[in-house]
C-alpha cells in the first residue's frame, strides 16, 4: 500500500537547515520515508533523461563497517542507519539505455517519432565527440551529484540529516560491493538523525565573489 508522506520541512528552510552531519544517533529510518527520499531524488535532470545513477543502500551493520574500512574509518558511516554508495554507470550511453529512455517517454506520452530518431542518432555522436568533458566518469559523476543533491534536500525535508563523502578508497568499495568494472563511484551518503553538537554553518562567499555578469571576472550586481 503506498503511503504519501508529507514532508516536515519546506524547501527553503531544508536548503538554510542542511549540514553536513559528522556523527549519528542510532535511530533508524523508517522505509516509507526512505523510499520516498530515494524516489524523489531519481527525480532529478541528466542529460538526455539517460538517469545514468546507480545508488547501493547499505543497511545492515556488517557491511557497513565493511565499507568503513574502506573509507578511513569515518564514524559515520558506520554510525549511520543508512549509506548510500553513489555511483555512474557509463554503460548509460548504450543503446540499450537509450531505447529504455524512449520507451519511458513513450509511456508517458511525452516522446514523439522525430525526438527517438534524434535521441538514436545524437546521442552517440555527443559521446563520440564529448565537447563539454574529458572522460565518460567525469560526465556520469555530474548527472549523478546532481541526483545526491536532490536527495540531501528531500532527506532534510523530513527531518534526515545526511554527510556527503569522497574519502574512501574506490578500488576497495568496488570489490567489496561487486560493483562492476565500467560504473564509477562518485561519493558515498550516510543518512541519518545527527547527534548533537552539530555542525555549524561555515558560511558561503558572497555573489559577487563567485558570481559574474556576462564574461568571467566582470562584477556581478542585481540591478
Amino acid at each position: 500500500m503506498f503511503v504519501e508522506m508529507k514532508p516536515y520541512v519546506g524547501l527553503i528552510e531544508a536548503i538554510k537547515q542542511r549540514r553536513a552531519a559528522r556523527t549519528f544517533k542510532s535511530d533508524r529510518i523508517t522505509e516509507a520515508i526512505l523510499q520516498e527520499i530515494l524516489e524523489l531524488s531519481l527525480q532529478a535532470p541528466s542529460g538526455f533523461n539517460l538517469q545514468p545513477w546507480r545508488f547501493i543502500v547499505v543497511t545492515e551493520q556488517e557491511n557497513k563497517d565493511q565499507l568503513q574500512a574502506c573509507a578511513f574509518n569515518q564514524r559515520q558511516v558506520g554510525e549511520a542507519p543508512v549509506v548510500l554508495i553513489c555511483c555512474g554507470d557509463r554503460q548509460a550511453k548504450q543503446i540499450e539505455n537509450i531505447t529504455s529512455v524512449i520507451h519511458l517517454g513513450e509511456e508517458a506520452e511525452s516522446m514523439t517519432d522525430s525526438y527517438a530518431n534524434y535521441m538514436r542518432s545524437s546521442i552517440p555522436e555527443f559521446f563520440t565527440n564529448h565537447p563539454s568533458f574529458e572522460t565518460m566518469e567525469a560526465w556520469t559523476n555530474r548527472h549523478t551529484m546532481l541526483a545526491v543533491a536532490y536527495m540531501m534536500l528531500v532527506a532534510k525535508s523530513f527531518g534526515v540529516d545526511s554527510c556527503p563523502m569522497e574519502g574512501f578508497v574506490s578500488a576497495q568499495v568496488k570489490e567489496a560491493f561487486d560493483i562492476p568494472e565500467e560504473v564509477d563511484i562518485c561519493c558515498l551518503l550516510a543518512l541519518g538523525y545527527a547527534n548533537e553538537p552539530f555542525k555549524q554553518y561555515g558560511g558561503r562567499f558572497p555573489l559577487n565573489q563567485v558570481c559574474f555578469h556576462e564574461s568571467y571576472g566582470e562584477p556581478f550586481g542585481i540591478h
